[in-house]
């Protein structure tokens, strides 16, 4: 526990520590991640590229749009199984199958993404729609018929996507933003119903933790991408490549050093668990790998062209990225300790305040400063967490 309480030190200077505000955590059985999960979220790191791939080919705002509404969706069915595996041992066959089955949906999402606004509306809603009817029967097999997030899609935003991959242009955009944001909404509206719900508190927050690594993992990609088809490799291409690779090992320094351990002790001493997993895991880390996937495509532009001008729209993509990356701490430290993560959201605001610097510089010392100033964040934390240690 003296973890969790510098790791709160050092997101905020003042106030009281984590401790001080929850009980200890409740004794409960182990669960741990199975090899069934880790190989189910390996389609996820395939559908993660397309995403990066379908916002690589716009950088505007409406591009960044139809990302997330086809992002949104993916996310929301590898999160149904995540939760359905943290309640019930999925390390059975007919389990394991239907895991696999939502996985094989996942991958026809994934194939779909890049051209899901062409010619692969279709596929995209019918893989979705397959997914949510699959985590259904799973479900049913241990739980009778009953309105949750489950069979809303099954039943409501599966034939939404579908329908939405039948029609075209923004009447295809505007189906699929309701049926997403429907899905984001239901767990909200029925949170009476499933508030007394019991999770195993180690298991959901190890498997966000993995989605994120999944994320950060296609930071790496766009980063050698652009190095590895290259006829050469020139010192400032190199330099590029040192630049990403360090803001992507700040940004995972930023989750795993402090907030990993924070997050499983505040969903294990919560009086109401699927509140904090709502916010905490659901909500929040869509904003977290939604912020890595836009900076990722940002480094991948920027390695590709170290020597050009960032520009604006990929200076929005690269630093927006990590502000909102950095900012939801702000929300997910409000969420558990009602305290301000004052550090990240300082943070934040500079790296915002940068946008209009760095979109004039080339590309190369737009990651070098954005990689510096999550560094400076990092050795800040680290100083405070060093203070509490020595207290």
């Amino acid at each position: 526990m003296a973890g969790i309480a510098e790791a709160a030190d050092a997101e905020d200077g003042a106030g009281p520590s984590a401790v001080d505000l929850v009980t200890a955590p409740r004794e409960e059985p182990e669960k741990r991640v199975t090899w069934g999960e880790l190989f189910f979220d390996l389609v996820y790191a395939f559908a993660v590229t397309q995403v990066s791939t379908l916002l690589r080919a716009d950088h505007g705002w409406a591009g960044a749009g139809r990302a997330l509404v086809v992002f949104v969706p993916a996310y929301w069915a590898w999160v149904g199984t995540s939760v359905h595996s943290n309640r019930q041992d999925v390390d059975k066959p007919v389990d394991r199958i239907g895991i696999f089955g939502v996985g094989l949906s996942a991958l026809f999402m994934g194939l779909a993404i890049p051209y899901a606004y062409s010619d692969r509306g279709v596929l995209f809603g019918a893989s979705y729609w397959a997914a949510r009817l699959l985590l259904e029967a799973l479900v049913l097999r241990w739980q009778d018929f009953r309105f949750n997030a489950f069979t809303a899609g099954a039943f409501l935003t599966g034939p939404l996507m579908l329908a939405g991959g039948l029609l075209h242009g923004s009447a295809r955009v505007t189906v699929w933003a309701v049926a997403a944001t429907v899905d984001l909404l239901i767990p909200q509206l029925i949170r009476r119903r499933i508030a007394h719900a019991h999770f195993h508190s180690g298991h959901l927050p190890e498997r966000f933790g993995l989605f994120l690594i999944v994320a950060l993992g296609e930071s790496i990609v766009s980063i050698g991408g652009p190095a590895t088809t290259a006829d050469r490799l020139p010192a400032d291409e190199l330099a590029a490549v040192a630049a990403a690779f360090a803001l992507a090992a700040a940004l995972w320094w930023v989750y795993f050093a402090f907030a990993a351990s924070a997050i499983q002790f505040a969903v294990a001493t919560a009086r109401q668990q699927m509140d904090m997993i709502r916010h905490v895991l659901s909500y929040a880390h869509l904003g977290f790998i939604s912020g890595i996937v836009a900076a990722a495509v940002g480094m991948h532009e920027a390695v590709a062209h170290p020597s050009h001008r960032l520009g604006s729209s990929l200076a929005l993509l690269l630093y927006g990225g990590c502000a909102l990356f950095l900012a939801v701490f702000g929300y997910t430290r409000w969420r558990m300790f009602r305290l301000w993560s004052t550090t990240r959201l300082i943070a934040a605001g500079v790296v915002v305040a940068a946008v209009p610097v760095a979109s004039r510089m080339t590309a190369l010392w737009a990651l070098a400063l954005l990689a510096g100033v999550v560094v400076v964040l990092d050795v800040v934390e680290w100083v405070r967490v060093a203070r509490a240690a020595g207290r």
